[in-house]
């Protein structure tokens, strides 16, 4: 049950532009109205409901209102005005795209027939209410209920003024206040998470000497064309510049570190171990942990050809979700290698680079359609029906002995590296997190080795993070290169692990940190304030200002409470002339603390021997 004022904001944004209106009541109309609204988390709602094609806010995508006619009545009254309702009988408004059309009418899903609640335009649901009201002996009339709507309509615009919260506006916005469909808009609470999130990356980082870099989002096309082939050159934004150069919105940044590594032309000492949060852009479709735009943790080793980059690496990934409360108990991590499917692939004489990557694709798809279908596909590809069902029954090995086993050689590189990883991995104490799973697939064709995958052990979130060793990309880019240069990396999106935390409960509440608010007392006292304002952030303390005036304490109080305040320091006549200045802690328990009066010349001192430091020190 949400405050009159909030269902305000609500309705007032749901309604800034065209908009279709369906009201549900009787038995069974939750049901009804979940049939074509879908489920409350858009990410989970079926194809063609609305919440799945068109909601950009869990919060306010379906608005409740009172179960009780009368008041339902009301409150859909004070919403909308005679003007904005449609009866059944006349034109339908215009609606927003993404709604499918058929010869001029709007279609939507409809709701199951059996269902006994029935969607009507909201005049006629105003005066079913009103009837229903009547039957149960209510004695108010229309004129009654519309002076009540009017009144209460007050009062939620009173309650948001109260909230400072701006009341919703009469006119419409000349343009869409939502930001573009898969991206998104961070306001402060937002922020602070991610700040949050980006800190903890930076950390981890720096405790495993991992040092920063960046590039422009804007790229060449034909970085991502040339490393190919693949889906992502088919997810690109990607236009023709004013220079006529063919230029993209990244969608990854290992292309980009490439590049980076190359211009130095061999001026930089191997190995490097740099880390990015870059914002990468792919047109692809929206759902739970995927967007079309996110930032990811990038790190790299470039000029490493043993198997410890891999390790230092998963160490780094380990070390992460230790620091923010996420356990072996969580979440795993699958390993695998192209040398693992490439020696299986080598029993059933497939040797051919070409077809090595047909299979992987094809193989890749086992989760989604199952294995008959998977056999089917690599037969169709020349590849022999008892070999094929091998390949498939190989998928399922799930530790390095069992890869032994199947291969024969104890001492194939295959074989060797995975038990190296996994000794590395007991030694550096997070080898409890690592799963051998042959199965992984995913960007074999593209990684030359070891290659992993994070994954919750709930199996309720898309991959978490995911890399490998990518030792052929730079040859790629430059094949004037004498041989290979050893590469290896992973990306860590922000979306999924943002949904993680969240189920486990390990977001922190976070506030902003203002130390101090000053407050003068008048216009006079106003360039004292300054002064004191000027020489608390010289000290580093979070300082806000009171920009007016303010004679009456409980405004100063109150600004300072909704700005998160922690102390409030009046500037004021009697005190100044005494060279002093008065202190509020709001937050303190002492009774001692809580008013006091400090003097003007040693305030820095003062406070610091009262223990009072700046945030964050």
């Amino acid at each position: 049950a949400r405050p009159e004022a909030t269902r305000a904001q609500l309705v007032s944004a749901l309604t800034c532009a065209p908009a279709v209106v369906m009201v549900w009541e009787g038995e069974g109309a939750v049901a009804a109205a979940l049939e074509v609204a879908g489920d409350e988390d858009p990410s989970k709602a079926a194809r063609g409901t609305i919440r799945a094609e068109l909601a950009h806010n869990v919060e306010a995508n379906l608005v409740d209102v009172s179960p009780t006619a009368a008041e339902a009545a009301r409150q859909l009254r004070v919403w909308f005005d005679a003007d904005d309702v449609v009866s059944e009988g006349s034109s339908r408004p215009a609606v927003s795209e993404g709604s499918e059309t058929r010869g001029g009418e709007t279609n939507l899903p409809p709701a199951r027939a059996a269902a006994p609640a029935s969607a009507t335009s909201p005049a006629a649901a105003i005066e079913q209410a009103v009837a229903v009201e009547a039957r149960e002996g209510a004695s108010k009339s229309k004129a009654q209920l519309k002076k009540e709507a009017k009144k209460a309509e007050k009062a939620a615009k009173k309650e948001a003024h109260k909230a400072g919260v701006a009341p919703p506006s009469e006119s419409k916005p000349a343009v869409s206040l939502d930001p573009p469909s898969g991206t998104r808009d961070f306001f402060p609470d937002e922020m602070r998470l991610r700040s949050w999130l980006f800190g903890r990356f930076r950390e981890t980082a720096r405790q495993l000497a991992f040092v920063e870099y960046d590039a422009p989002v804007l790229e060449h096309e034909e970085l991502y064309k040339r490393k190919g082939g693949e889906e992502i050159t088919e997810q690109m934004y990607n236009f023709v510049d004013k220079d006529g150069k063919a230029v993209a919105l990244r969608p990854e940044m290992t292309p980009t570190l490439a590049r980076m590594i190359l211009s130095l032309g061999g001026k930089q000492l191997l190995p490097v171990k740099w880390f990015s949060i870059p914002q990468c852009w792919r047109f692809e479709t929206v759902q739970r942990g995927r967007k079309r735009e996110h930032f990811q943790w990038n790190m790299d080793i470039i000029g490493e050809p043993s198997i410890a980059a891999e390790v230092e690496l998963l160490s780094a990934v380990t070390t992460f979700f230790k620091s923010v409360g996420i356990s072996a108990d969580d979440v795993g991590i699958k390993v695998n290698s192209r040398k693992v499917l490439s020696a299986t692939l080598k029993l059933y004489g497939i040797t051919d680079d070409t077809k090595f990557a047909e299979v992987c694709v094809i193989v890749d798809k086992l989760d989604k359609i199952g294995a008959e279908p998977v056999v089917e596909l690599l037969m169709a590809k020349d590849v022999g029906e008892e070999a094929a069902r091998k390949i498939v029954a190989s998928l399922s090995l799930r530790s390095v002995a069992q890869l032994e086993e199947l291969i024969g050689d104890a001492s194939s590189e295959a074989v060797r590296d995975m038990t190296e990883l996994f000794k590395q991995a007991e030694a550096y104490g997070f080898a409890d997190f690592l799963v051998f799973d042959a199965s992984v697939v995913r960007g074999l064709a593209y990684y030359t080795g070891i290659v992993f995958e994070g994954f919750d052990r709930k199996g309720e979130l898309r991959a978490i993070c995911g890399g490998g060793r990518y030792d052929e990309l730079l040859t790629l880019y430059d094949p004037s290169l004498p041989a290979d240069v050893p590469a290896c990396g992973f990306g860590f999106g922000d979306c999924v692990l943002m949904e993680l935390l969240h189920d486990k409960g390990l977001l922190p509440q976070l506030e902003p940190q203002i130390d101090f608010v000053v407050v003068a007392y008048n216009a006079e006292m106003k360039y004292h304030a300054l002064s004191i304002v000027s020489r608390l952030r010289q000290a580093l303390y979070a300082v806000d200002l009171l920009l007016e005036p303010a004679k009456k304490v409980a405004k100063a109080f109150s600004y300072a409470d909704r700005v998160h305040g922690k102390r409030v320091l009046f500037v004021a006549p009697d005190e100044w002339s005494a060279g002093k200045v008065r202190m509020k802690d709001l937050r303190t328990q002492d009774e001692a603390l809580k008013e006091v009066d400090l003097p003007v010349e040693t305030l820095v001192d003062e406070l610091r021997q009262m223990g009072i430091m700046p945030s964050g020190f």
